[in-house]
């Protein structure tokens, strides 16, 4: 199975559960979205990856138009349907690979993501496509979760992720995040980091496979247990496993 449509079957099971998970969901989060494009808030506005359309519809409040571009069509419809509920009518909606993204060069204002750059397998023609559709002097926004600066934790906590999602590939560092960035010929503005405590049982919901999630509850337990964190502060509290995601969001311009 090839990665395209391992992602598409993945995302296809998680629809539903991600249009109402606080990991998508927490308003402080699209807040934080929506401040980072600053002026381009307003403009034309391309929101890659969107999943359910959380961002999209705060978006497109503002924006003169907003288009939700994804790879699996019933995360489109999830983000069809907020986005008609609302009563949006500057959205429009496509599918498609990140990689080849079907638009003309410099037709967007901003370009934003978020939860997407750990899922694509080579980020960097992802990040040359957002780069080629943006206009000069128009803002990137990308938000993820990333990895820790040590590689062996890194390893452990990309394998979990993968565990629970085979449609993982991987998270970054901090430091990994920015080179690709600057990779790519962007001019980084700002950037800001902060953590997200998570519970398992939250985190294994959304995914909504028990046969992956049951066993997986039981290595990471055992982790905690022998006091591997994984570099995501992975702890049990009481009978409760937890842990942290650490985001990053960074705004970039291109020249």
């Amino acid at each position: 199975m090839d990665h395209h449509t391992r992602t598409m079957q993945e995302f296809a099971r998680q629809a539903e559960q991600t249009v109402t998970a606080l990991a998508f969901t927490a308003p402080d989060l699209t807040e934080r979205l929506l401040t980072a494009l600053g002026p381009a808030a307003t403009g034309r506005i391309l929101d890659l990856a969107c999943g359910p359309g959380i961002v999209t519809a705060a978006l497109a409040h503002r924006a003169r138009e907003v288009v939700a571009f994804d790879l699996t069509p019933e995360m489109l419809d999830k983000a069809q349907q907020r986005c008609g509920q609302a009563g949006l009518d500057n959205v429009r909606f496509q599918q498609g690979q990140a990689e080849r993204l079907p638009f003309a060069p410099a037709s967007f204002d901003a370009v934003v993501t978020r939860l997407s750059i750990h899922h694509f397998a080579d980020p960097a023609i992802v990040l040359a496509e957002m780069v080629r559709v943006v206009r000069p002097q128009g803002t990137i926004v990308i938000a993820d979760v990333l990895s820790s600066d040590d590689a062996q934790e890194a390893e452990l906590h990309n394998a979990l992720e993968i565990l629970r999602d085979p449609s993982h590939v991987r998270m970054v560092s901090r430091q990994q995040m920015l080179s690709l960035l600057r990779s790519s010929g962007l001019t980084i503005v700002s950037e800001a980091t902060w953590d997200v405590p998570r519970e398992f049982d939250e985190w294994a919901h959304i995914v909504n496979d028990a046969t992956r999630t049951q066993p997986l509850r039981t290595v990471m337990c055992r982790l905690a247990q022998a006091g591997m964190d994984a570099g995501i502060d992975l702890h049990l509290a009481g009978e409760q496993l937890a842990f942290i995601h650490r985001w990053l969001l960074v705004v970039a311009t291109k020249p």
